[in-house]
């Protein structure tokens, strides 16, 4: 079994292995590329993200600067929008819908390491060689979300569609379809309904 194949499996895995630090470097110089360019340079940005990302659909933009852990583990739906410094260590898979927003300084996490001190500085596998272990879970993401800035999601998470997670928040468990969740960690503070129409707060617009 490949050390890719154990992290989708939910087992322990050596990120020092030269088959997964191949990927981390292809990613991380993807992504430098990525923050070396204009915005008005689309083209190039975009033939970038299709090499960098398993898919990524059509019309979604990241202003950048953006910082990929492996990149390929990413996907990413259609008409979303990426703001500054967005970040993502996608050694589990990192799924992501349609028609998302994302604020400044948004990070999305997937790995977990061992709880105990002496246990991050190696552990002994059954060949005799002592290796960095950790795990990792997944993250999914729905559609029609938004995520205000300094957002984390941790390892595990899954969002639910028309979410709105607020300025700072911590998401370390899931958070239902149409929920407004705020907090460390995340809560959710109530249903997002038609009330909420930006209508009732401008009503010029009717």
């Amino acid at each position: 079994m490949t050390e890719e194949e154990r992290i989708f499996k939910g087992g322990l895995y050596a990120s020092e292995e030269p088959e997964l630090v191949e990927k981390k470097r292809k990613a991380h110089k993807l992504s430098q590329d990525y923050n070396t360019l204009y915005e008005e340079e689309q083209e190039a940005r975009e033939k970038i993200l299709h090499e960098l990302l398993a898919v990524i659909g059509e019309g979604s933009f990241m202003l950048g600067p953006i910082h990929f852990h492996y990149g390929c583990h990413t996907q990413i739906g259609s008409h979303c929008f990426m703001n500054f410094n967005f970040t993502v260590q996608d050694d589990a898979k990192v799924t992501i819908g349609d028609h998302c927003n994302f604020g400044p300084n948004v990070t999305i996490v997937t790995p977990l390491h061992p709880m105990l001190g002496e246990e991050r500085r190696g552990l002994m596998c059954n060949d005799g060689v002592e290796r960095f272990l950790c795990y990792a879970k997944p993250v999914t993401i729905g559609n029609d979300c938004w995520f205000g800035a300094n957002v984390v999601v941790c390892p595990g998470v899954t969002i639910g569609n028309n979410c709105v997670i607020g300025a700072g928040s911590v998401v370390t468990r899931d958070i239902p379809d149409n929920s407004f969740a705020a907090g460390t960690p995340a809560k959710v503070i109530r249903p997002i309904t038609e009330e909420d129409t930006i209508y009732k707060r401008f009503p010029e617009l009717r």
